[in-house]
């Protein structure tokens, strides 16, 4: 299928399933696929060498940033949870799945959510990685979330019990949400968001005290902060500051590319993607700096690049991130993606799952003597926020909450591009697929540790490298 071909054709005939029906059929899935196979995980004999999908992994990043990689992994088995999507889509490509698609994430994780503006300048709370989304499983997002918790809980040294109570609040969540939004109409649930408002209704009020500072933090975080934050005055005109190795201006890329004609590729490119009145807006923007930048975890060695911009002065800034595309971790197991560019994949998915993206999403493709490499753009930071997965921010008092309101939002980017009524009828109003996904997520953070343990042997023994500096 081409990316210009449509995915589905309106047709008069076509026939028409009530939300009833499809309950019921949701229902009905589970004689084929039972409820309690879900806890099941790959016995360790059958599984692929976690190290050895890293070392491949690696094979197609930049080379001089692995060992910077490997470092923030290193940190602790939820810093390696964190980088190890692969490791675990492999694991879960082998356990029983229902049936129903919906735009995965593809790689789920406590710290995957958090607050951002929509075109509207509404703050939000949502999903916000789609690096690897892909249409999938929609037992895939929510067994990693819950694998998650259980790591995050650990690793913030809070009790097994905390924990399980956390996993039953983020599926009780997730359920719940699932049945309410499987009554609305597809409209009204593609224009639903958790909205600031929403989101201080049904929680303690020590997680809504935790949510307002959050909130009032992400108002705070706009264009002029970054300036004001990342670049200083140099011959009367601001620049980004270097701060090594994490932003650093760069002539020529890894391969001996020099970079300029490659920003201007990529900013004809990344126009081109967008809307006419967009590219109108952009367009009366200049390019002022550009620098490398090295970001997250599972996200180091893909390139990535700050484009600083000014309007009408430069009190009117604009900072962009070109980020690298490649395959989704979810790409070897399921069907092949509509686009051949895997920009174009992300930002289809974050619209898809987030419903709200901001105004300057859009993706290109650069060609290199070396090959095609795609990328997607996105705004820096202009009100974007969360709750960091730490003891000071996030303490046992609202670990449960915040757990539930993940849930809530895993639920509404699966309900606005999958079947709700579906889903909801295979999880059904009993405990038995929660205590199934429990028990797996119980076993896979367990799992997560002896792969961590692997993972520092094989740094211990010199077989993938590593630096101090992440």
């Amino acid at each position: 299928m081409s990316e210009s071909e449509p995915v589905n054709v309106l047709m008069l005939d076509r026939p028409y399933a009530s939300i009833a029906d499809r309950l019921l059929a949701g229902r009905a899935l589970r004689k084929r696929v039972s409820r309690p196979v879900h806890a099941e995980l790959v016995p360790a004999a059958l599984r692929a060498d976690p190290v050895a999908i890293l070392e491949s992994q690696a094979r197609h990043r930049l080379q001089s940033l692995i060992p910077m990689r490997h470092a923030r992994m290193a940190q602790s088995p939820l810093a390696f949870f964190r980088g190890a999507a692969a490791i675990m889509m492999e694991d879960l490509a082998r356990t029983p799945v229902s049936g129903l698609y919906v735009q995965a994430c593809g790689d789920m994780h406590l710290s995957n959510f958090g607050l951002f503006a929509t075109t509207e300048r509404r703050l939000v709370f949502g999903i916000n990685d789609f690096d690897e989304t892909l249409p999938g499983p929609w037992e895939w997002d929510v067994k990693r979330l819950a694998a998650s918790i259980v790591v995050a809980a650990q690793d913030l040294n809070y009790t097994q019990a905390l924990a399980i109570q956390a996993v039953k609040a983020m599926f009780g969540a997730y359920k719940s949400r699932m049945y309410e939004f499987a009554a609305m109409g597809y409209i009204e649930l593609a224009q639903t968001h958790i909205d600031s408002e929403s989101l201080l209704m049904p929680f303690s009020n020590a997680f809504k005290a935790a949510l307002e500072q959050s909130i009032t933090k992400a108002r705070g975080r706009n264009n002029l902060q970054v300036l004001e934050k990342m670049t200083d005055l140099v011959d009367q005109s601001h620049r980004l500051i270097d701060r090594p190795p994490f932003i650093v201006h760069e002539d020529h890329t890894e391969e001996g590319d020099p970079i300029l004609p490659l920003v201007n590729q990529a900013l004809d490119g990344y126009m081109s993607s967008l809307p006419a009145n967009r590219r109108m807006l952009l367009a009366r923007y200049r390019l002022v700096d550009f620098a490398r930048q090295v970001v997250g975890i599972g996200s180091v060695g893909m390139p990535c690049w700050i484009f600083y911009l000014e309007g009408s002065s430069e009190r009117d800034p604009l900072f962009l991130q070109f980020k690298g595309a490649g395959l989704s971790v979810l790409a070897p197991y399921v069907k092949r993606s509509l686009f051949k560019n895997q920009g174009q994949r992300v930002v289809v998915g974050q619209h898809q799952l987030q419903g709200a993206p901001d105004m300057f999403l859009g993706h290109g493709r650069l060609e290199r003597r070396s090959g095609k490499s795609d990328f997607y753009v996105r705004q820096l930071r202009d009100m974007k926020g969360g709750i960091r997965i730490s003891t000071k921010h996030l303490n046992a008092k609202i670990f449960k909450d915040y757990c539930a309101l993940c849930g809530w939002s895993l639920a509404l980017g699966h309900a606005k591009s999958g079947d709700a009524a579906m889903i909801s009828g295979y999880i059904g109003q009993s405990d038995t697929l929660q205590s199934a996904v429990l028990e797996f997520a119980l076993r896979y953070a367990d799992q997560n540790n002896a792969d961590y343990r692997l993972f520092l042997s094989a740094i211990y023994s010199g077989r993938i490298p590593s630096t101090t500096v992440y």
